[in-house]
């Protein structure tokens, strides 16, 4: 694997402080030049790729798999991959997406049955596959499912809206998971993913969130650089303020 983070590492500056960290979802680039949409988003400042995979059980739509992680990773050699693992089996492809280049492996709470064993055995497997494990929820899901996990976990997902397809409006309520993740647990690294565009950064990075996925609002922009370089401003000013606050 490559990629600009390694270990089980939170993003944080020098100084332990928080950091942004915008990634596109790229599958709602072009698919038909997905190694080159990379570059492209990559050269206009993303941090991260944020790779959704859908198995068309967990969530009806369907994407790709590992071969195509694979065959991107030899086309984009130095890019954190973000995997999104909206699939009903988590464990199943584990190693093979380590194996394909991904270096964070995010899966949901939900697909595990309400089992915590099977969520602890998941990241256990994602640990030992050398990947930073991420652990998910949609938003029917309380955020207190997540507690268990905290301490075994680089990141949580908060879905702002049902996962398995793009152009969906953003829950603001979703927020007050983020607020109470953040209240709980100030170094944690906090993912928000759905409907996210600078007219919804600011309240997520409020709230407490410090990775953004965006498809539409950074890849359909004029202008993606200055999106994802406004998107990490109002993070990092919200993070500041946050210190401030303590």
């Amino acid at each position: 694997m490559s990629g600009p983070v390694g270990g089980n590492q939170a993003m944080t500056t020098t100084s332990g402080q928080l950091k942004a960290q915008i990634g596109p979802s790229i599958l709602n680039a072009d698919l038909s030049s997905l190694a080159n949409e990379c570059h492209r988003l990559l050269g206009c400042g993303a941090d991260y790729l944020h790779l959704d995979v859908m198995d068309g059980h967990f969530v009806p739509n369907l994407t790709f798999g590992h071969p195509m992680v694979a065959s991107l990773r030899r086309s984009v050699p130095v890019a954190l991959f973000d995997m999104h693992m909206m699939v009903s089996e988590p464990l199943k492809w584990v190693q093979a997406m380590s194996d394909a280049g991904a270096n964070q492996y995010t899966f949901h709470y939900e697909a595990c049955g309400d089992d915590d064993q099977q969520v602890f055995d998941c990241i256990r497997r994602v640990r030992e596959a050398n990947m930073r494990v991420g652990l998910g929820i949609k938003p029917n899901t309380p955020v207190d499912k997540l507690f268990p996990f905290i301490e075994e976990l680089d990141l949580v997902l908060v879905m702002t809206v049902e996962p398995g397809f793009g152009g969906q409006k953003f829950m603001t309520d979703m927020m007050t998971k983020v607020e109470t993740l953040r209240q709980r647990y100030r170094q944690l690294d906090i993912e928000v993913d759905g409907g996210v565009s600078l007219d919804t950064v600011g309240q997520c990075a409020d709230a407490g969130a410090n990775w953004i996925v965006s498809g539409t609002g950074i890849i359909n922009a004029p202008n993606p650089q200055q999106v994802i370089r406004q998107m990490r401003d109002v993070v990092n000013e919200a993070i500041e303020r946050s210190q401030l606050d303590r």
